[in-house]
């Protein structure tokens, strides 16, 4: 008896475990089939598109999808390559691609004003941090973050400010508690400033020199540590870093709005073989064909016209349309952290300077995305990255909301510290007073 039990017993432990062991279809990715919407595609937009979700990707998108058997019946229900998926009707909903913010410092500041919450900026650094990763700074937790999700916004480039070389950018998902959910890229630009100091002749030559130093180093690197080469004018961590510039690793992104130093920019770009992207570009229309011509994308403000500086005298609000007319990427950014939530209502003003509306939306989704080398970002469309944003209406107009925003497949959260106190504090205890009855 006793020989029997011990027998019985294993046997008995592999049943129940298999049991209770999840089935397949229950690990298996959740599927999501979106039906109803007006769905922006990468050929324009569909009313009769859908979009299936499987897990963190978009496994299918268009008007017709392979492997889809969908019933619109009630019960509703849908099979994707065999597999069982929940339905969503977003009858008379806006469908787009997660918005993309690439000039921001979110979640690397909290307080403009108060010095303990900026981490965009290294006070008192060195004018060349080409080796600074500002991502190692990035706060997931940013009261920033919800609020610019609540504006549409699913990803972005958080930048480094300061100095003439300011560091590299990194690209964030606007989700997740911790760094490794939310850090996607490191490394995705190397940002610069031609208005950093006195001398714009000065800072070029400066940037121009340590291009030089990045390069002489990556070919006599085993002299320099011997002792055997020239002094250079930056550490070698540093001079390194631009050599994923020179590599035509990563873009170098320069600020500059005058014309004349975005034709020097231009110029520089040429002679030392490197990818360009022109931040800023108030006068950029000037140069449109050369810009268009070097294939050299331009990051505009369309808010930004009128002679608001001196860097700026022939800024126009037409801008983005004459650079999209000629030929050039145009890529819509705030400049903002605390109020990146207002990207879509750029693109919009863009709209009202003659900047077509679906060159409106894609700067803020799909340009951003190819420009910067963003993969399954930007675009609905097969093995995409499932960040999408359903809207009320039309995203670019100022009535619209986000109803649902999706990142990596999943319902983001749409509240922020802001809304929260405005639920708390709109019914305060004994009030509105009742006005006493009339005579």
């Amino acid at each position: 008896m006793t020989r029997t039990r011990f027998a019985v017993a294993p046997a008995l432990s592999l049943i129940l475990a298999f049991l209770s062991a999840p089935s397949l279809a229950a690990t298996a990715p959740q599927c999501t089939v979106i039906v109803g919407a007006r769905v922006e595609l990468p050929s324009g937009p569909s009313d009769d598109a859908v979009i299936v979700v499987v897990g963190d990707e978009i496994a299918a998108a268009g008007q017709a999808v392979n492997g889809l058997e969908l019933n619109l019946s009630e019960p509703r229900s849908a099979q994707f390559k065999g597999q069982n998926c929940a339905v969503e009707d977003q009858q008379s909903r806006v469908i787009t691609a997660g918005l993309i913010e690439v000039g921001s410092s979110i979640g690397l500041v909290e307080i403009g004003l108060e010095e303990r919450t900026r981490d965009h900026n290294w006070e008192g650094g060195p004018a060349n941090r080409a080796a600074l990763v500002v991502a190692d700074a990035y706060n997931p937790r940013s009261s920033l973050v919800p609020v610019a999700r609540l504006g549409g916004i699913t990803s972005a480039l958080i930048v480094p400010r300061g100095g003439l070389i300011s560091g590299q950018g990194a690209l964030v998902d606007l989700v997740g508690g911790s760094q490794e959910e939310s850090v996607v890229e490191r490394s995705v630009a190397l940002y610069a400033n031609m208005s950093a100091g006195s001398s714009r002749a000065a800072n070029l030559h400066l940037i121009r020199q340590a291009l030089e130093d990045a390069r002489f180093l990556s070919q006599n690197g085993s002299a320099h540590e011997q002792g055997r080469s020239r002094e250079l004018s930056a550490s070698p961590l540093t001079l390194a870093a631009l050599g994923r510039v020179l590599r035509n690793r990563v873009p170098l992104v320069i600020h500059a709005d005058r014309a004349a130093d975005i034709e020097a920019a231009v110029r520089l770009a040429d002679e030392q073989n490197i990818r360009l992207v022109v931040h800023g570009g108030a006068e950029a229309w000037l140069l449109a064909r050369e810009l268009a011509r070097a294939k050299i994308a331009v990051i505009v403000d369309p808010m930004v016209y009128g002679p608001g500086s001196f860097d700026q005298l022939e800024a126009r609000s037409d801008n983005a349309a004459l650079l999209h007319a000629a030929g050039v990427k145009v890529i819509i950014s705030t400049g903002s952290s605390h109020f990146a939530r207002n990207l879509r209502h750029k693109a919009g003003n863009a709209v009202r300077g003659g900047l077509e509306h679906r060159a409106a939306l894609d700067a803020i989704t799909s340009t951003p995305a190819e420009v910067f080398g963003l993969a399954g970002r930007g675009r609905i469309e097969a093995g995409g990255i499932a960040n999408l944003v359903s809207w009320s209406g039309d995203p670019l107009e100022l009535s619209s909301v986000p109803l649902q925003v999706l990142i990596r497949g999943k319902e983001a959260i749409l509240r922020s510290r802001q809304s929260d106190l405005r639920e708390r504090y709109r019914d305060l205890p004994g009030s509105p007073i009742t006005p006493p009855p009339l005579p």
